[in-house]
């Protein structure tokens, strides 16, 4: 992972940038962060979704406001998460397609060990990617149509699973059968 500069050197600076890689291509894009205010604007947010609206399994109790609301803010904070961590992996790459051409000297090992490193930054940010792709569209369900129905079966998905993995878009029961394939 990258290390965090503690002044206000380059480095940092870098940092809160974020760096879009493309391994195959080898070229290096800057843009400009987001924030959880450029997924959430205009009516959109907690007030904007009714509980009573949101579906529940048989037995479970009807979502509350406080629960959406936890829920809403839960998924912003991921969101938040997700994108400094995005932004640290990509300076870490960043760092290290540098340093990858400032092999002079490395032997076979010290080669490997760059690449190893280099792979495993590139993994983690794209797992990164995945899951804050997951929480956009968590989030835009949650505020939209369509949070806690399956989309397989259109069944609900279950209060108690929801508020374990707000991602989620299967039920459990459809989420066994797609495990099984």
């Amino acid at each position: 992972m990258a290390e965090k500069g503690t002044g206000a050197g380059t480095a940092t600076k870098r940092a809160r940038k974020a760096v879009a890689v493309d391994p195959g291509e080898g070229t290096v894009t800057t843009t400009a962060p987001k924030t959880s205010k450029d997924t959430v604007t205009g009516p959109h947010g907690a007030e904007s979704v009714d509980p009573a609206t949101l579906p529940v399994r048989p037995g479970e109790e009807p979502w509350t406001r406080a629960e959406v609301h936890e829920l809403h803010d839960e998924l912003i904070s991921e969101l938040d998460r997700l994108r400094s961590e995005i932004d640290a992996a990509e300076a870490a790459i960043s760092g290290l397609m540098r340093d990858s051409n400032d092999g002079a000297g490395d032997d076979q090992v010290d080669a490997g060990t760059k690449n190893i490193s280099r792979e495993s930054e590139l993994a983690l940010a794209n797992n990164a990617r995945d899951s804050l792709a997951q929480t956009e569209r968590a989030l835009g369900r949650l505020e939209g149509v369509g949070f806690g129905t399956c989309e397989s079966c259109g069944q609900a998905i279950g209060k108690a699973r929801m508020q374990a993995f707000p991602r989620a878009t299967l039920c459990v029961q459809c989420k066994a059968k797609q495990e099984r394939r």
